[in-house]
């Protein structure tokens, strides 16, 4: 089994080229079933989520080729809608398949959503908008199924803001029969560039990026090119990097608008912050504020980056207060920073943290993604040796974690962890 080392590391220095976002490019790879010619998608992250969804894809028929960020597909040879519940399990966004096959082949089989699991991710916003727009959903213990004869468009009212739910009402309607309509609708940048994306093959979308959607559906949509945007949760975190120890990292090939609530949190705790066209520089002096977080939808500031932000304020003198209402018990990663000795103590959906304090190296597992990424950081501060298990969550967001934190200066290496071990580590993941 594989862990990542990090030592105490000082202030980090460097320039970090920025991916094309996962979260965008697994919508996409799915939203590319839709169309009824060869598509090329540029930028696209050879990440542990990007081969899962390949391998879905090329289960179903899909030909699909990936040479550096470049990705082929040919959706025409696609032969089937009965998506491997095991591989769908394991893959969150694996829910784009069901509206983006339901058009074409009238019944879509898939597994319950899996992932990184912050207490049953619900999908009953996706279920209702099938259902406004025709279909029949059935689920069973493991799989559900989607079905409709024809799919019409409807004025669907979220009760909720739902990024992916509003991306796969998108591809449902985007074949249906006449308009439909989304109110309330997420306006993250994920969901734009899905709908530019569509809008290049031939789809009619209006209103991406606010609240209210239009989609006049078509018939048939074309082969086409598109570029992905940039990773925005990525550039977050090594932008906070800057600030563990006073240092300065620049973020090449981002969007800064799409990091605008994350800038203003960084100034607002003691960061200098420097935007160009394409490029974000964040500074920092060795000092940093408390301060209160609250994570939210698309523009506030993200509940993916809320745990490196935990990381960042343990720096910071004083009581901070991190609250995250999205995914409430998205905090895994708080008792594996208590292992390092912080002190956070947890009320509800709010972590209270103790700043300021020294941190000590120690095991610790990463349980998503984002947790990883907290531990890697907070593992740059400690004192001695910081030891991380649960690899696989974060290489299921970074093409080269150990290449991309050494860039800046970070001192971390990947390790095999000898099988005589595993069974002392085994607390870890309690």
């Amino acid at each position: 089994m594989k862990y990542i080392e990090t030592e105490y590391s000082g202030p980090l220095h460097g320039t970090v080229h920025i991916p094309g976002a996962k979260n965008s490019s697994l919508a996409l790879l799915a939203a590319a079933c839709l169309a009824d010619d060869v598509v090329t998608l540029e930028g696209i992250p050879r990440i542990d989520d990007v081969r899962i969804l390949a391998s879905i894809g090329r289960d179903i028929g899909m030909k699909l080729q990936q040479e550096g960020g470049r990705v082929v597909i040919d959706p025409r040879s696609i032969h089937s809608a009965v998506i491997d519940p095991g591989k769908a399990s394991s893959y969150r966004a694996s829910y784009y398949f069901a509206g983006a096959l339901l058009s074409k082949f009238g019944r879509v089989t898939i597994g319950l959503p899996g992932g990184d699991d912050f207490v049953a991710r619900p999908i009953d916003q996706h279920i209702k908008a099938f259902e406004a727009l025709g279909a029949r959903v059935q689920i069973f213990n493991d799989y559900y199924v989607v079905e409709a004869s024809d799919l019409t468009g409807a004025d669907i009212y979220f009760d909720t803001l739902t990024s992916g739910a509003t991306i796969n009402a998108m591809l449902a309607a985007v074949r249906a029969k006449g308009q439909t309509r989304l109110y309330n609708a997420a306006v993250d940048p994920e969901v734009v560039d899905t709908a530019v994306f569509l809008n290049r093959l031939g789809a009619k979308i209006y209103g991406a990026g606010t609240d209210c959607i239009r989609i006049e559906g078509v018939s048939y949509l074309n082969g086409g090119t598109h570029a992905v945007i940039p990773d925005r949760l990525i550039a977050g975190a090594f932008l906070m990097a800057a600030g563990l120890r006073g240092g300065q990292v620049t973020v090449t090939d981002v969007i800064p608008t799409h990091l605008g609530s994350c800038l203003a949190k960084l100034e607002e705790i003691g960061m200098h912050v420097d935007c160009s066209e394409n490029h974000v520089t964040a500074s920092g002096t060795g000092i940093l504020k408390a301060t209160r977080v609250r994570a939210g939808m698309y523009p506030g500031f993200a509940t993916d980056l809320q745990q490196p932000m935990t990381a960042l304020l343990l720096q910071a003198r004083g009581k901070s207060i991190v609250t995250d209402r999205v995914y409430p018990k998205r905090f895994a990663h708080v008792p594996q920073l208590r292992r390092l000795g912080a002190e956070i103590e947890l009320r509800q959906e709010s972590a209270f943290i103790r700043g300021g304090l020294p941190l000590r190296g120690g095991w610790v597992h990463a349980t998503d993604v984002r947790a990883g990424t907290c531990l890697l950081l907070a593992g740059l501060t400690a004192e001695g040796r910081t030891r991380i298990t649960g690899v696989e969550h974060i290489e299921r967001g970074y093409e080269d974690v150990i290449g991309s934190f050494r860039s800046i200066g970070a001192k971390l290496s990947m390790r095999e962890l000898d099988s005589r071990e595993l069974p002392g580590l085994a607390h870890l993941q309690g």
